[in-house]
């Protein structure tokens, strides 16, 4: 028992070893952000003081200025700028899905649409979206430009997808793959890519952070759809089983389908084809996803992902912030916040 808790622990730290290397820079992040989201319409000033107050890991802006010091970016602010920038498309993002799916907590708050409504939700996230292309465009670097404005259109496009394959419990596993690629790993990608891009290496230096990100992003979400069905662990500010109750068709349920036997399929189609899931529901998919095994089945997927982020980064010196960047790819999977 001790050694998992040491290996856990381990693993956990390369988030905060992230956080420790570029913290002076955090925090010129979060007044960046702070000074962007200010606002003469005192419903917009409300709603984005109360958005700041959640918090948040800050993840994608870590990994922009994490990669951005891996590759030697050292003078000037251009990393702080549009890490700040990376955050706000993921802030925005959060506040259409909480609309979307009806979300009512988030990082163990109410949600913005649950406190004022869906319009007002919806256009803030707007106002956030606006706010990052001024920022893209004050940079003036044109890669920079097209690969976030890109990145934005993915995961607008990734979140039609989910909707469009909503409620069906025989998903492929490939369209799954396909909507969060979109959603989550798109923006990772973009995070890592913009640090590289900022330092002016090679081709071959960006399309490895890229990648690096990329598959990190998959890990990532992989492991947070896993998590709504792991009882054993807590996500911190969402609690067991809410992507269930939202309907959400997520790895672990389409894995379950493949095992399942022909009863318990349509059973399941039965669930999730229901407005509203009941704790009956849950339990009975629960006890499921236990009988096969399904969250093991879940990580041993993830793990395909770690090591191709974790092998992309070959292509760079060994050097402390190498080493953070690849422990991280096992804290994506490991963490339980």
């Amino acid at each position: 028992m001790g050694t998992v808790v040491q290996l856990k622990n381990q693993i956990n730290d390369s988030y905060f070893q992230l956080k420790n290397s570029v913290e002076d820079k955090l925090f010129l992040v979060e007044e960046k952000i702070r000074s962007k989201l200010l606002s003469n319409v005192e419903l917009v000033q409300e709603m984005a003081s109360y958005h700041l107050d959640t918090g948040g890991k800050r993840l994608r802006a870590l990994l922009t200025l994490g990669s951005a010091k891996l590759c030697g970016y050292s003078k000037g602010t251009r990393d702080i700028n549009l890490a700040a920038c990376v955050e706000l498309i993921h802030s925005a993002t959060l506040m259409h899905d909480d609309v979307i799916d009806e979300g009512s907590v988030r990082r163990g708050k109410k949600t913005l649409n649950k406190i004022w409504n869906n319009h007002s939700s919806v256009l803030l996230g707007d106002y956030l979206l606006s706010r990052c292309f001024e920022m893209m465009v004050e940079d003036g670097n044109l890669e920079v430009l097209k690969l976030l404005s890109s990145t934005s259109s993915k995961i607008a496009q990734g979140e039609i997808l989910q909707l469009q394959h909503q409620g069906e419990v025989d998903m492929l596993e490939e369209t799954y793959l396909k909507i969060i690629s979109s959603k989550t790993a798109e923006l990772f990608a973009a995070a890592t890519k913009v640090g590289a891009i900022l330092s002016n290496v090679k081709n071959k230096e960006k399309e490895a952070l890229e990648f690096y990100g990329r598959n990190l992003g998959l890990t990532f979400q992989i492991a947070d759809d896993t998590l709504d069905y792991n009882s054993e662990l807590k996500l911190f500010g969402k609690r067991i089983g809410q992507d269930f109750y939202e309907g959400k068709i997520t790895l672990p349920i389409i894995l379950l389908f493949q095992k399942a036997n022909d009863e318990e399929k349509e059973k399941l189609k039965e669930i999730f084809l229901k407005d509203k899931r009941i704790e009956d529901d849950f339990n009975y998919t629960l006890s499921l996803i236990k009988n096969y095994e399904i969250i093991k089945a879940c990580y041993q997927k993830a793990e395909h992902y770690i090591n191709l982020a974790s092998n992309s980064l070959s292509v760079f010196k060994d050097c402390n912030e190498k080493a953070i960047l690849e422990n991280l790819t096992s804290f994506s999977l490991a963490r339980n916040f």
